[in-house]
């Protein structure tokens, strides 16, 4: 590191982000993950002015005229919406100078950003150009995959190899990871989102009954699992009736749940399957000793690893806090630059 670059850090603390399609994590180099919330924007249709974001934005989702709509600024692992994904960048990254202030009087602070894999170049540029203008003085851009492995501990610059799955709510990102670089790389836009949407599909036409997807990713969390469970859930799930229009409730049990999901994790298993189907032969007897190393909020879902493990042969582990893996790898190659400098999906460096 630059001696420069060693004497600033002294007065700042620099930030790490995980740019969700679902969820926006925020760490502090030495602080751990200060903020945690949704990537929705509101925004004023008519004036085109953004009113909230993360929590706030969230809880305006039916509640708001007709004029004010939530936006997800990524949809399916893409920036759907440049001028929302700027505005939640810089929010979340001035709610940080709101909570050390005194650690930004002096001196602004690196940014790393980790972004799904599917992202293009444009897209990269417009991240770094909204950290910039958040007051950012460098921005390192990560590919989310390298920064869950990373945050999962794994041996990235070992000559075996890794196998890292980011199930998040966009995209699941496949990597296998051998010498600090992905050998192969297999990125899917199937994840939690289209759990929800099958929750929701599976009660709409079996029981005429209208839910949200709020309410769908309730049911996933609640009573949702990749295997049979040794005693069967059940969920009171409240909607619209599509014949009467009236309010009703009905009761969902965990098998049902897991029947609606079963489509989509099959899909993910045939993506793993298609990128082991890719790794060389020698890094697969590594994968047999290490196992598949699972992360993201998909990891969460009960029982995805043994599913995983019978379809396909290999060890399957999830790591630890799953959700914050990416955000965890952001900040831990916070303190180790010269890694980040040669893993970087850019290394351009704003100042």
């Amino acid at each position: 590191m630059p001696i420069f670059d060693r004497l600033l850090s002294v007065f700042t603390h620099d930030i790490g982000i995980d740019l969700g399609t679902s969820t926006t994590l925020v760490a502090v180099k030495g602080h751990g993950v200060v903020i945690n919330e949704p990537s929705v924007v509101a925004v004023n249709q008519n004036t085109k002015k953004v009113l909230a974001v993360g929590v706030d934005a969230k809880r305006m989702i039916g509640r708001t005229p007709a004029s004010i709509v939530a936006v997800k600024p990524l949809a399916d692992g893409v920036i759907s919406d440049f001028d929302s994904t700027e505005a939640m960048i810089r929010y979340f990254i001035y709610k940080v100078y709101e909570m050390y202030p005194k650690m930004f009087k002096l001196t602004k602070p690196r940014v790393v950003i980790g972004i799904p894999s599917a992202i293009t170049e444009v897209e990269a540029r417009a991240v770094i150009d909204a950290a910039v203008s958040a007051g950012a003085r460098k921005v390192y851009i990560i590919e989310e995959p390298m920064a869950a492995a990373i945050g999962s501990r794994l041996p990235i610059d070992d000559a075996a190899g890794s196998m890292i799955v980011d199930i998040g709510g966009g995209t699941t990102d496949i990597a296998v990871i051998s010498l600090g670089g992905i050998v192969v790389d297999n990125t899917i836009r199937i994840a939690g989102n289209e759990l929800d949407e099958e929750i929701l599909n599976y009660i709409k036409y079996k029981y005429n009954l209208l839910i949200g997807t709020k309410m769908a990713e309730d049911v996933k969390i609640a009573i949702g699992s990749a295997i049979p469970l040794k005693t069967e859930k059940e969920l009171d799930v409240k909607g619209r009736d599509m014949l009467t229009g009236l309010p009703r409730i009905i009761k969902l049990s965990s098998l049902e749940v897991r029947e609606a999901m079963a489509k989509v994790l099959e899909k993910i298993a045939d993506a793993i399957k298609a990128a082991l189907e890719k790794t060389p032969p020698e890094i697969l007897a590594d994968l047999l000793e290490r196992g598949i190393v699972l992360a993201g909020g998909g990891a969460l879902i009960y029982g995805i690893d043994k599913f995983f493990e019978d379809r396909l042969k290999t060890p399957v582990i999830i790591t630890d806090d799953p959700i914050k893996a990416v955000v965890r790898g952001t900040e831990i190659l916070l303190e180790e630059i010269n890694l980040l400098e040669r893993i970087q999906v850019s290394r351009d460096e704003i100042i």
